[in-house]
C-alpha cells in the first residue's frame, strides 16, 4: 500500500469503487429505512419548491399589477416634479414633451410611451362637490398600458371621447355616478384663472390601489389641456417589453435625455405601497420558509439517526472482520450522499409535477392590503429555487448523518457486537 505510482492509484480507485458498491447495496438492502429517509427528503424539497414558487408568483403578480394599473415601467418628469410637483403641477411641465416621447421610442426595449397632464380640482354632479386628482391621458395608449385596470361599469375612454370622463370606483360611489351622467370639473388654469368644463361619465374603473380609486378621474389629454389652458404635459410614461430590463432602460434613457432637464423614476421607486407590501410579505414568507427548512432538516436527521443506530450490530460485525472506524464513518456518509441525491431529485420531480397541477387550477387569493380585488396565485418554476431546494435536501441528508456516523464509529467493538444478540 505504500508503493507509489500506478499500482497505488489503482488500489485507491478499487477501494473507492468497492466502497460505492457496498453503499449502494446497503441502500437497496434496507428498503424500509431507505424509503423512510427518501420520503422525508422528497417531501421537504417539494415543499420548499412549492413555497418558494408561490412567493415568487406573489412578487411578480404584485409588480405587474402595480405597473399595468397606473405607473408603467418608467416615468419621466421635469426635475423637481417628484418632490414638489403634486402641489404645483403647473410649475413642473416637460419642455417639448412630444419630442421626448419620440426619443424614448427610439429605444428598442420600449414598447410604448404616452403623455399625462396632472391637475386637481372639484368634481360636481349638480348636487355635491368632491375633491379629486385628475389626469389627462392618451386613451388608446393607456388602454394598452392599463391591462390590470378593471372597468366595473360602462367602458374605457376612447380617442373619440372629446369630453368623456372615467371615474374611480370610490369617486363614483361618493357622488353616486354611473355611465351617462353629466359632471362638471372645476380647477385652476395654469395662469391662475378658475376654469370649468362639462363631461359625460363613460365608465367607472377599479385599479390595484383603493386609495387611488377613491379620488382619481381621467379625461382625454386634449380636454385636460383645454381645462388647464396649457399645451404641456407633466409626465411621459414608458411601457417596456420586459420588466426585467427596467433598470437597464432607465440608465439608457438618462444618458439619451441628459440635456433635457428631466428626472426618470422607475415603477418600484414610485410605489410606496409595493415596497411596503413586499417588505411585509418577505418577512411573513421568510418565516414560513424557515419553518419548512427546519422541518426538513429535523425530519431527515431523525430518520437518518434512527436508521443508522438500528445497524450498530451490523457495523460491529464489519469492524470485527477488519474494517476500521473511519471506514464505517465514510460508509455511512456515502450511503446518505446517495440517499440525499436520490431523495432531492425525487423531491424536485414531485415539486415540478405539483406546480404544473396547481397551474391548471390556480389558488384563489383575497385582496392584498389597500386593494379591492382578489387574484389567482400560481406556483412559478424558478431555476434558482429548484437548485436551492435540491441543495437543502442533499445537504440536510449528509449533514444529518455526520453526528450519528461519528458516534457509531466510536462505539466500543464489544458493545456494538452485543447488539447482534
Amino acid at each position: 500500500m505504500r508503493h507509489a505510482g500506478a499500482s497505488g492509484n489503482r488500489w485507491v480507485l478499487r477501494s473507492g469503487a468497492s466502497m460505492l458498491k457496498l453503499a449502494l447495496r446497503n441502500v437497496l438492502r434496507h428498503r424500509t429505512r431507505t424509503a423512510l429517509t427518501l420520503s422525508a427528503i422528497a417531501l421537504g424539497v417539494a415543499g420548499l419548491i412549492l413555497a418558494g414558487g408561490f412567493v415568487e408568483d406573489v412578487y411578480v403578480q404584485l409588480a405587474e399589477a402595480t405597473i399595468h394599473s397606473q405607473l408603467g415601467h418608467l416615468q419621466i418628469y421635469k426635475k423637481g416634479f417628484y418632490a414638489q410637483g403634486s402641489r404645483k403641477p403647473h410649475e413642473y411641465v416637460l419642455d417639448e414633451p412630444e419630442a421626448i416621447v419620440r426619443e424614448v421610442l427610439e429605444n428598442p426595449a420600449v414598447q410604448d410611451a404616452m403623455l399625462r397632464l396632472s391637475f386637481s380640482g372639484l368634481l360636481n354632479n349638480g348636487r355635491a362637490d368632491l375633491a379629486i386628482v385628475g389626469e389627462g391621458i392618451e386613451p388608446d395608449k393607456e388602454a394598452r398600458l392599463g391591462s390590470f385596470i378593471t372597468i366595473t361599469q360602462g367602458r374605457r375612454l376612447a380617442a373619440q371621447d372629446r369630453f368623456g370622463i372615467l371615474v374611480g370606483e370610490g369617486v363614483a360611489r361618493a357622488l353616486k355616478l354611473s355611465p351617462g351622467n353629466s359632471v362638471t370639473l372645476v380647477t385652476n388654469a395654469a395662469d391662475g384663472v378658475l376654469n370649468s368644463l362639462d363631461f359625460e361619465v363613460v365608465g367607472v374603473f377599479r385599479s390595484f390601489s383603493k386609495d387611488y380609486d377613491n379620488r382619481a378621474v381621467r379625461v382625454p389629454l386634449a380636454a385636460a389641456r383645454e381645462l388647464v389652458a396649457t399645451n404641456a404635459a407633466n409626465a411621459a410614461v414608458v411601457l417596456l417589453h420586459a420588466t426585467a430590463r427596467t433598470a437597464e432602460v432607465k440608465a439608457d434613457l438618462e444618458r439619451a435625455l441628459a440635456g433635457r432637464n428631466v428626472e426618470i423614476m422607475a415603477w418600484d421607486e414610485l410605489s410606496d405601497f409595493y415596497k411596503k407590501t413586499i417588505a411585509l410579505y418577505k418577512r411573513q414568507f421568510g418565516v414560513l420558509q424557515l419553518i419548512t427548512l427546519v422541518m426538513v432538516v429535523l425530519s431527515v436527521a431523525n430518520s437518518v439517526s434512527m436508521t443508522t443506530f438500528e445497524r450498530v450490530g451490523e457495523f460491529g460485525t464489519m469492524r470485527a472482520m477488519g474494517d476500521r472506524s473511519r471506514t464505517i464513518f465514510r460508509l455511512v456518509l456515502l450511503e446518505n450522499v446517495i440517499v440525499g441525491a436520490v431523495g432531492s431529485t425525487l423531491g424536485v420531480t414531485i415539486g415540478l409535477v405539483l406546480a404544473a397541477a396547481i397551474a391548471t387550477v390556480g389558488i384563489p387569493m383575497p385582496p392584498p392590503p389597500n386593494a379591492e380585488s382578489g387574484y389567482t396565485a400560481y406556483v412559478r418554476i424558478v431555476p434558482l429555487i429548484l437548485i436551492a431546494a435540491f441543495a437543502v435536501g442533499f445537504v440536510a441528508a449528509v449533514a444529518a448523518a455526520i453526528l450519528p456516523a461519528w458516534r457509531i464509529a466510536r462505539i466500543p467493538l464489544d458493545e456494538a457486537l452485543r447488539q447482534n444478540v
